[in-house]
């Protein structure tokens, strides 16, 4: 059975997360349980959307000891089905921490990737520092 598309393809959260999420190696979108994922190849590092009730939001894998830290902050919360394994779930909205969010991004990118991509995500974000660039 097909899952109802529970988001607005012009939605300015998504198009922010997509923004963010398919900056990574290899990354991809796959809409999955009606709502847009962000894979690193073919495993999950995001998924907007916790849940129905919670449209305006990002599922992400923390750094297993970040995640009692994380827990302290009001937005951040277990979302369904994918709190049981360590993901954590935050809020997005018109005070969203956008850096924040990013880092969340990037952490959760590395705790799935495979060490190919993480090297070659590494390499590019050196690459301006060995030239020189600013």
């Amino acid at each position: 059975m097909e899952h109802p598309r529970l988001f607005d393809p012009a939605d300015t959260v998504v198009g922010r997360l997509r923004e963010l999420c398919l900056l990574y190696p290899e990354s991809a979108e796959v809409e999955a349980w009606g709502r847009p994922t962000f894979r690193a190849g073919k495993k999950l590092f995001a998924i907007a959307g916790a849940s129905m009730h919670r449209a305006s939001s990002v599922v992400f894998k923390p750094a297993t000891d970040e995640h009692p830290a994380l827990m302290e902050l009001d937005d951040v919360f277990v979302p369904p089905y994918f709190g049981p394994a360590g993901w954590l779930a935050i809020d997005l909205g018109p005070r969203t921490d956008w850096t924040f969010v990013a880092e969340l991004l990037d952490t959760s990118y590395r705790q799935v990737a495979l060490k190919r991509q993480i090297a070659a995500l590494d390499a590019a974000t050196e690459a301006p520092l060995r030239t020189g660039a600013p």
